[in-house]
């Protein structure tokens, strides 16, 4: 009788490939996250770069807001601008004036000089004075601030007298055009010293003169309306880095 084989229990059972099912759910989950993650980073991005927008359009409002120009700010910056202008002033000389481009001995500052007790003149032939200063107004110009004299090679000496200042009277008005850019409106006023008074167009000393001699008075030897109103006037201040205030110029 054929034997009948037993099978041998004892051998291992040798492997079977299992092919791997992909995991096509987890798969496509990941994807959607990532998806949403990016679509969700956008709007933060646009939120974030807004902030930045609005914020900085604030603090440039506000600080321009910050940045204007007041009453007491417009004040010292127009007393300093009307002082830096400097005072009108008068100039002549002592001595034998000899008529030169710079000296006009015949022009009528000399007549109203010696009207005004400062000076005695002397005629010296057609083209020249003699001037001397009398002892009024060797003090009269000791008690006047900023009177220059320098002595010329020819002996003669030469003296720039002040006779008035621009006051402040008052700021009207500050209008902002824009930050650091503003419009002031203000009054200002002639503050004539003594001489200043004598050199005054509407004055009895130079009403006396011809209307020819009145009018080079008034443009070339600083006669001027001292005694009149006020003047308003309007002028442009823009604010520099160092915060001072200052006239604009384009």
């Amino acid at each position: 009788m054929p034997t009948i084989m037993e099978p041998n229990v004892n051998e291992e059972a040798k492997p079977q490939q299992v092919t791997p099912t992909a995991k096509e759910p987890e798969l496509f989950a990941a994807e959607i996250e990532m998806e949403s993650k990016s679509s969700n980073f956008l709007p933060v991005v646009l939120i974030l770069a807004l902030i930045l927008v609005v914020g900085g359009t604030i603090v440039y409002f506000v600080k321009g807001a910050r940045d204007v120009l007041t009453v007491p700010v417009a004040t010292t910056a127009i007393n300093q601008i009307l002082q830096a202008q400097g005072p009108s002033t008068v100039r002549f000389s002592t001595g034998t004036v000899v008529q030169s481009i710079n000296e006009k001995p015949l022009d009528p500052h000399y007549k109203l000089l010696a009207k005004a007790g400062i000076v005695t003149t002397k005629p010296k032939g057609y083209t020249s004075l003699i001037v001397a200063l009398n002892p009024a107004g060797e003090k009269l110009f000791s008690e006047i601030a900023g009177v220059q004299k320098a002595t010329n090679p020819d002996k003669t000496v030469t003296y720039v007298v002040p006779l008035a200042e621009r006051k402040l009277v008052e700021v009207n008005k500050v209008t902002m055009i824009k930050p650091h850019l503003a419009q002031v409106e203000y009054t200002w006023k002639w503050a004539p010293n003594r001489l200043g008074q004598e050199f005054d167009a509407s004055g009895s000393l130079v009403k006396s003169f011809a209307t020819w001699d009145r009018a080079t008075l008034i443009k070339t030897y600083g006669v001027d309306f001292y005694g009149a109103a006020p003047t308003k006037a309007t002028i442009v201040l823009m604010e520099g880095k160092d915060g001072n205030w200052k006239p604009y110029t384009e």
